[in-house]
């Protein structure tokens, strides 16, 4: 039996497991990655702690497995979207990691649209431009700390700065980069036109060699194998963005198959051979299975809303019967049924997908409202921002039928039902707790020669736990709800620009 490593690195946590061949995760190790806010809209992380804590989880993995090392055949990597982490000269950061709920870049988007940069932009990446995007903060370094950029020698996603550290090789991967408008879709290939558009067409040669996501790209060094247990010398695969990992661990093969990840992000997606140009599609970008585009709608409105509510207005654990805080919420939540009271929720707390200056908010809050109702109309909140990306991916295919969830909440059974409740779509549960890890370590497989190809290593590896049926008797009353929450939405829409950043 040979064992493959998968690590994940999300807006907040840095995570590594080990995954026999057959799909069985073996280990996890998880450690929560420290947060920098200089300033309102400003996310950060630095570095050189984020590659310990990697260091860290790696070890860990190992070291809770209980397996030879040795058995260990190759590692791979996925990671969030979006963001900046920049390379310099020295082999030191040149700057903060920035993660994919950062704002700061926001009047960058505006502008463009304004002057109608986001249209021309169009034809060669198929994807609308977002203020996290690498575009946007390399357009704000240039004006507001050009030497940053100066003594920056490569441009990486996060995943692709820690393969690079990991192996000593840089390289960028098409599926973070073909996500964050830096690749003409067209050609597959940097476009020096198409970032003069942006007025960045000088930082071309800080953008490293592109790659498939199965490719080896370089070899655990024998610094690296002696900081955390991995064999020296085993293969490292480029890897791919956290979406199309999620994917991948979902069995996404064909066309039929939709997912949702609900994580940090509110991630929804299909994939097929060709883009969606009509405009109706938020991004178009390359999957990791190449003859496939990933079609996706996403915002950053999705289980992290629960993770600030947890941390700022209850304990992370619960003192009751030794239960965790999580187990807590979701009893809380069950305790409420849909009909019960009027209270809606804004799931804006790490940005929105209706305004870039929208905020998190309760609608309706009264004095007969408790915790638990404020935790239902968090669930309900989110379920409803997934439930709008949805119906736009429908608008350009039939109706799946089922829909993969992953991600936290996927661990939340009444937060399943909820799903189900309001798409009024079967939801598959899958049986991989740790799905973007998994992902990766599939990849890694298909470098290693475990498996010939995804489709090889989905039929492998790939369990549905359980499928949730939605209630047809509470399909009037959500989307009676779902209503309300859209006309909430497009009423604040005149008053977000008096809560600047």
């Amino acid at each position: 039996m040979k064992y493959l490593m998968g690590v994940d690195n999300g807006g907040t946590f840095a995570k590594a497991a080990l995954f026999s061949e057959d799909g069985r995760q073996v280990s996890v190790a998880n450690f929560p990655t420290k947060i920098v806010m200089p300033r309102p809209g400003y996310m950060e992380r630095d570095m050189d702690e984020l590659w310990k804590v990697n260091v860290a989880a790696i070890k860990q993995a190992i070291s809770k497995s209980g397996i030879n090392p040795s058995d260990i055949a190759g590692i791979s990597f996925c990671g969030h979207g979006k963001g900046l982490y920049l390379m310099g000269s020295d082999g030191k950061p040149s700057y903060n990691g920035i993660i994919s709920t950062d704002e700061r870049a926001w009047e960058y988007v505006e502008r463009w649209e304004k002057d109608g940069i986001t249209r021309a932009i169009y034809p060669y990446s198929y994807q609308k431009v977002l203020a996290c995007q690498p575009v946007s903060l390399i357009a704000w370094f240039k004006e507001h700390n050009p030497d940053v950029l100066n003594r920056t020698k490569y441009i990486f996603s996060v995943k692709d700065y820690i393969r690079y550290k990991v192996t000593g090789k840089a390289y960028a991967e098409y599926t973070d980069f073909s996500g964050a408008n830096l690749v003409d879709l067209n050609t597959k290939k940097y476009n020096r036109e198409m970032l003069a558009l942006f007025g960045i067409d000088d930082i071309i040669d800080k953008l490293p060699e592109l790659c498939n996501s199965s490719d080896i790209c370089g070899y655990v060094t024998k610094e690296v194998a002696e900081l955390t247990g991995l064999p020296e010398g085993i293969p490292a695969a480029a890897g791919m963005f956290d979406v199309d990992a999620c994917g991948i661990a979902s069995g996404l093969s064909d066309e039929e198959k939709m997912c949702m990840i609900a994580g940090t992000w509110s991630i929804n997606e299909y994939i097929c051979k060709r883009p969606i140009v009509n405009g109706t599609i938020a991004l178009n970008s390359m999957f990791c299975i190449p003859e496939y585009y990933l079609i996706e709608e996403s915002s950053p409105t999705s289980a992290s809303n629960l993770e600030w509510f947890i941390r700022n207005v209850m304990n992370y654990e619960s003192k009751e019967e030794g239960k965790s805080i999580y187990a807590l919420a979701n009893e809380m939540v069950s305790s409420v049924n849909a009909q019960d009271g009027n209270l809606f929720f804004l799931p804006f707390i790490n940005g929105s997908n209706e305004d870039p200056l929208a905020k998190g908010s309760f609608i309706g809050l009264t004095s007969y409202h408790q915790k638990k109702h404020l935790l239902r109309a968090i669930y309900e909140g989110v379920v409803f921002s997934h439930y709008f990306h949805i119906q736009n991916l429908l608008k350009n295919r039939n109706q799946p039928k089922s829909i993969r969830l992953s991600g936290g909440a996927s661990n939340s059974d009444i937060w399943v039902h909820i799903f189900a409740d309001v798409m009024q779509i079967p939801i598959d549960v899958l049986g991989s707790k740790e799905a973007g890890a998994q992902g990766a370590a599939m990849v890694a497989g298909i470098a290693s020669g475990i498996y010939c190809d995804y489709v090889d290593a989905i039929n492998k590896t790939v369990k549905i736990k359980n499928t949730v049926y939605p209630n047809i008797e509470l399909k009037n009353i959500y989307q009676e709800k779902y209503e309300t929450y859209r006309m909430i939405n497009d009423a604040l829409k005149t008053v977000w620009s008096r809560f600047p950043n």
